[in-house]
Formats: structure tokens, C-alpha cells, sequence
């Protein structure tokens, strides 16, 4: 497996709106939709590819913190990780995990303070294990619903 930072245009942007699309048929995330270009080309990219192919991306972006002065300081510069995704034949594999340390050493060595992610999954159970059982993220809040 091959794991690099690239540039969102050309064939990668054709290739990350693809992959949007799988994961948006996919319909493991409430209320995902595909991306569009414009929702991709201010983004840091890192992707994870076997052979040539792109099989899992990271999208992120990097932004004062905000309100968060309980955990962050205002203003501190933070890397939002956006959407990372792998395509359904390679998880559990550590991609993901990798894609995230290698996005996490980027953003430290630019100076970031943090690296913060909102994570949605209608199987919310082993999204909460990967994040904080196996990467080691620190639980912060959670927005809990039922339909009515």
C-alpha cells in the first residue's frame, strides 16, 4: 500500500467524486452526499493506493479553533479531518488508521494544535471503537437524536 498527499484536480478530483459516490450508495452515513468539485479543491488530500488505484482518502482542512477553549485555545490553528473513507474491500486493514497518523504528523509539523473530526455512522459502534480505541482520540461531545 502506497500513502501520499495529493493534489485535488485532474484525475484525483475525478477519482475522489467517485469514491464520494460509492460511499454515498453505500448509505452507512446519515444524510451523506456525494461531493462536488467545489467541495474538494480547498481541501488536503491524502490518499492510500494499492497498484495504482486510489482504494481510500482523507479530505481536511485546516482553521482557527472556535469556541473550544475548554480543550483548545481560541484562534490555536486546528486540522479538521472532513471525510476519510475506505472502500469497503480494504477495511480492517489499518488504512484508515494510517491515513489519519499521516494527516496528524502533517498538520504538527505545520503547527497545529489539534486535529478535530466530527464522525457520523448509522453503525456508530465500531466507528467510536476505531476512533478511540484504536487511534487514540479524545471524546469531546455528541449530538444523540431520535425521530419523532
Amino acid at each position: 500500500m502506497e500513502y501520499r498527499e495529493a493534489a485535488p484536480e485532474g484525475r484525483m478530483l475525478e477519482t475522489l467524486i467517485e469514491l464520494s459516490e460509492d460511499w454515498e450508495r453505500e448509505n452507512i452515513t446519515y444524510e451523506y452526499q456525494k461531493n462536488e468539485p467545489e467541495d474538494v479543491t480547498d481541501k488536503r488530500v491524502f490518499v492510500a493506493e494499492e497498484n495504482g488505484e486510489v482504494v481510500a482518502f482523507l479530505l481536511g482542512h485546516t482553521e482557527g479553533s472556535k469556541n473550544r477553549s475548554s480543550i483548545i485555545p481560541d484562534g490555536a490553528p486546528c486540522f479538521w479531518v472532513d471525510e476519510l473513507y475506505v472502500t469497503k474491500p480494504y477495511r480492517g486493514r489499518g488504512i484508515g488508521r494510517e491515513l489519519l497518523a499521516r494527516a496528524e504528523g502533517t498538520a504538527k509539523m505545520e503547527g497545529a494544535a489539534a486535529i478535530l473530526l466530527v464522525a457520523t455512522a448509522k453503525n456508530y459502534r465500531p466507528l467510536l471503537h476505531f476512533y478511540i480505541d484504536e487511534v487514540g482520540l479524545d471524546f469531546f461531545s455528541a449530538i444523540l437524536f431520535r425521530r419523532l
